[in-house]
């Protein structure tokens, strides 16, 4: 591709305008195609600035390039090896079609490449399934990187490695904790030593035992008369007057007299 065929391209793409219907984004079923507006008061047919440019010759791209490809080439659709004939690779790319089967595609595809032809819809075809995939020697800047390389360990190393860093870091926090626990209570128990010095708790006194009276009477008083000493006895206890005033006296029964026989006989 030349120069002057790419910076036509260029003119082509900065040139190029998107031509819109009118009332496209007004309902969902009309499609941004374009379409000509006929209506006797339409907006974009009278060519106002804010509804869309209409197509005029100004817009369109350079003859040289029009219907080319950004790659260069005038694309042809092609469907069978036939179809090949008579195309030139050095101003034609192929484009194969999207009803063509695999085995074809394939057959017709090496042979494009082979002729030189440029294949703009080129897959990658899969010839069998025990491909092996060539891998490219690493570059070595250095001597010493490559020497200071250590051997991979294998995943049951690794494993095996980090169960036991795990058990480590178990056993670590474990003696940490015991550690802190000691120093709190020896804190502590520094604490209350402290504070019995500061303050020491003061011993009550014993209570001392009294002195009977029985002792103390004779030395104080003289001899009491045993006529004096001697207890009361316990008089009855009597009933109170109140409950003795409520209970009320029965009446004297009257005494019925014997009649006489002279008497009974009177009666008669």
């Amino acid at each position: 591709m030349t120069t002057e065929i790419k910076r036509l391209i260029r003119v082509r793409v900065e040139k190029g305008a998107t031509f819109k219907r009118d009332g496209y984004g007004k309902k969902k079923q009309l499609s941004d195609s374009w379409r000509k507006p006929k209506g006797q008061h339409n907006k974009q047919r009278e060519q106002k600035k804010a509804k869309g440019a209409l197509p005029k010759p100004g817009f369109g791209s350079p003859i040289a390039v029009r219907g080319m490809h950004p790659s260069g080439f005038f694309e042809v659709l092609i469907s069978s090896v036939k179809e090949l004939e008579g195309i030139d690779p050095k101003t034609h790319a192929i484009r194969i079609g999207a009803t063509v089967g695999e085995r074809t595609r394939v057959g017709l595809q090496e042979k494009a490449i082979a002729e030189g032809f440029k294949v703009l819809n080129a897959r990658s075809v899969k010839t069998g399934t025990n491909q092996k995939t060539v891998q490219k020697p690493e570059k070595v800047t250095d001597k010493k990187q490559s020497e200071d390389k250590k051997p991979a360990k294998s995943k049951a190393v690794a494993v095996a490695v980090k169960k036991d860093t795990k058990k480590a870091d178990t056993k670590k926090a474990d003696t940490k904790k015991a550690d802190t626990k000691k120093a709190e209570s020896k804190k502590s128990e520094k604490t209350v030593e402290e504070v019995e010095k500061k303050a020491p708790v003061k011993e009550k006194k014993s209570a001392q035992p009294k002195a009977e009276p029985a002792e103390k009477a004779p030395e104080k008083t003289k001899a009491a008369d045993p006529s004096k000493t001697t207890k009361k006895t316990a008089k009855p206890k009597t009933e109170e007057p109140e409950k003795a005033k409520a209970k009320p006296k029965a009446a004297a029964k009257p005494t019925a007299k014997k009649k006489t026989e002279s008497e009974v006989k009177k009666n008669e």
